[in-house]
Order: C-alpha cells, then structure tokens, then sequence
C-alpha cells in the first residue's frame, strides 16, 4: 500500500489534512473513512482497515475533520452538521480527483456522520459502521459534567482523551436537531453494524436501533472483546478483515472500474492544491507529484525530477532481474538508489564526454545481495547500462507538443 498525502477545502472553507491510500496495483473502488470524535485519522483501527482494504484493491480517503489532527479551523465552530459536510466535501474530491467514493466507512460518532452523509453521495452502494451511536446526543455524555457551564455561559472547555476542546452551545443545539435512525431508514445502501458488546463507551443497543432501522441488504458483526477505540491490534485487524470481505460484495472487483482508468498513457493535472502539487494518473494507477517546501511547494509527491530517478532505478532492476532468470544466476535482492543533480560538465569527465555546460547527472548504485566475483560485477554493470530508460537518458529524444482546443 502506498500513502499519500493530499489536501481539500473543508465545509467551512479550510484546508483539511487526508491521506489517500492506495492499492500496490489496480484501484477497483474507492472508500471514504471517517474517525471518532476529537480522533484523527492516523488511528490505528483507521489504519488498519485502510490496509486490509487496499489489499482488496480498494483506495482509502481518511482525513483529519475540520480542527483535528492536521486540518485547519477551530474545532469550536464545529458540530455534527458541518462534520457531514465535510465528508460530502471529502466524497466531491474524490469524485473530482479521482472517482466518488462507493463504500463510507465511520468509527463512533464517524458512523453516524456516514449514516447521516449516504444519502448525499450517490454512488456509494455499502456503508459500514463502528462502535457508532444511534442518536447524535449521544456525545453528550463526553461532557456532560461540563454542560451546565456550556449552556449557562454559552460555551466551555472539555478534556476529550485528555485534551482540552472549546465546546459551544451551538454544538449541543445542532446534536440535538439530528434524527440518524431516519436517514437510515432512508439510506436504501447495504449496511453492516459492527459493535463491541463490551463497548462502555456506546452501548450495544446502539447497534441494535441501527440494524432495526436499516432496510435489506444488512448484517451485524459483533466485536467480542474489543474495546470503543479498537485499541487492541487484533481487533483492529479482525474488524478490518470482515469489512473488506463484506464490502467486495457489493462492489464489482472482478476488473478495474472504467471509470477509475479512462485513458492510456499517462495525465497530470493540477490538483489546486499549493503551488505546484499534481494528479498523476497512469491507467489505474494514481499518484501525485509535488516539490519539497524549500522551493513553495507541500512535499506531498515525488518531484519531476525523482519520477526520472525511479524510472531509472526501476528500469534497472527490471533489467536486472531478467537477465538473471533467463540465464538461471542465483543473483539476490536487487536494490537500486538513484541520486539526481546538476553538474558542470567539466567536474563530470568520466561520465560526460562530448558534453559541454550544465548537465543532469543520475548517480546510480547498484546493490545484489549475494557474493558476486569480479566477473559477476562486471556483468552487472554491465546489463544494468543495457536499461531501456538508461540509453532513452544518455540519447536524444523527441518531444512533440500540442495544444488542445476549446
């Protein structure tokens, strides 16, 4: 699985922290995760179903609500309405950047905010709910030692996991304006309540007004053992485990969806985020390239110039590997790190003869776990400089440019 890191304007207008994972090969789907109340979305238990999904080819959106985590914003001017907005907001990049999201996955108050958003998404077909209450008041009983001072000075400071948030009384008044059992009766999306019996935080029979109030398809998984957080790592994992194989069921991942990879070859197009982060889109691959902060730019990506690097490293492994099957080497792990500078040609005079100026200059070191005599290194430099992207690096190429009408 490969994570990276991308921002998006929040309901509020802030720029809001996510991270997208992504599947080691084709994207089949693309899921939408959202965290507790006061979590983030580098909680374990988030982190391990993005994991288990991705295994099945299924991309994950997780990201930090506004005023948590990475996200910007006041969390005091928050509630579970604008919380809502901010998951179709999540939904509306994904469907803008990549593809809409068709599975909503929500952990405690994260699970109503998906029953809640379903509706006005509507691509998802299964949603999925952790641990999550059946009324938004729930919460409530996070602060509610505190919630006659929220309400007799109109706001108050809580200690949520043992962090203090502002509280305000438009916060308790949007929760108690929320009716979640009738969204669900409304959702019409395949449902599964996931819940710990043991959970002292949201009882169990929050689960059960979930299930009761959601039409067919559903299915309850009871969480034995496992706490509200799902802090235990095999919880976490079991939990996670269910859930990719529940929802490939409602998901076509037999092949890649047509819509996830519309073209061949390869399409960069600004993100819109910073001054120079990009989508990058080959096939059903997707990646995003960026350049460090010392120069302007979020460091979420690769840079043009380490794209070139990992062709090259890439390449050459490759070279290398095929040549040691074909000719049965008992070669080990290829590793190949690939160093990118600019040089005078003059400090360069082993490596750029008949050149002149400033060059590009790949340092290239080569790694092939193994004892290898100096014939076998001989030979491996030696293929390794029969790499595809090496010679199209070293020899003159074409670049035949465009420009698109209207």
């Amino acid at each position: 699985m490969a994570g990276q890191r991308v921002t998006f304007t929040g309901s509020q207008g802030d720029e809001l922290a996510a991270r997208l994972d992504l599947p080691a090969g084709e994207i089949r789907a693309f899921a939408l995760i959202a965290h507790c109340f006061s979590c983030s979305k580098e909680q374990l238990a988030t982190a391990r179903i993005s994991t288990e999904l991705a295994k099945r080819g299924i991309a994950v959106l997780r990201f930090d609500f506004t005023g948590l985590g990475s996200s910007e914003g006041d969390f005091a001017n928050t509630n579970f309405s604008s919380n809502v907005q901010d998951l179709v907001r999540a939904a509306d990049f994904l469907r803008a950047s990549y593809e809409a999201p068709k599975v909503l996955i929500g952990h405690s108050l994260g699970g109503a905010a998906v029953l809640t958003a379903a509706g006005a998404v509507p691509e998802v077909k299964a949603v999925v709910t952790v641990n999550a209450p059946a009324s938004t008041e729930h919460v409530v009983q996070n602060f509610a030692t505190d919630l006659a001072r929220i309400e007799t000075d109109g706001e108050a400071e809580v200690s949520l996991g043992g962090r203090p948030f502002l509280i305000r009384r438009q916060f308790l008044d949007d929760v108690r304006g929320q009716n979640v059992l009738d969204r669900v009766k409304a959702m019409r999306k395949a449902l599964l309540v996931m819940h710990a019996p043991t959970d002292n935080v949201v009882g169990i029979d929050n689960a059960r007004q979930i299930y009761d109030a959601a039409k067919h398809p559903k299915a309850f998984i009871s969480l034995d053992g496992a706490d509200h957080l799902l802090t235990g790592r095999r919880d976490a994992a079991f939990a996670a485990e269910i859930m990719s194989a529940w929802v490939a069921r409602y998901l076509d991942l037999s092949e890649p969806a047509e819509t996830v990879s519309p073209q061949t070859g390869i399409t960069v197009m600004e993100s819109g985020h910073g001054k120079f982060q990009q989508f990058v889109h080959s096939g059903a691959h997707r990646m995003i390239a960026d350049e460090p902060k010392s120069v302007g730019g979020l460091d979420t990506g690769p840079s043009p110039y380490d794209f070139l690097s990992i062709g090259l490293g890439a390449c050459t492994a490759m070279t290398l590997r095929l040549y040691a099957d074909r000719k049965k080497l008992d070669w080990g792990r290829v590793t190949v790190s690939v160093d990118h500078g600019k040089v005078h040609a003059d400090d360069c005079a082993d490596c750029a003869e008949g050149l002149t100026g400033r060059i590009d200059r790949f340092q290239r070191v080569i790694t092939v776990e193994g004892e290898h005599d100096e014939a076998a290194r001989a030979k491996i430099l030696e293929i390794a400089d029969k790499c595809p992207v090496h010679r199209t690096l070293e020899s003159a190429s074409a670049i035949v440019t465009e420009l698109k009408g209207d």
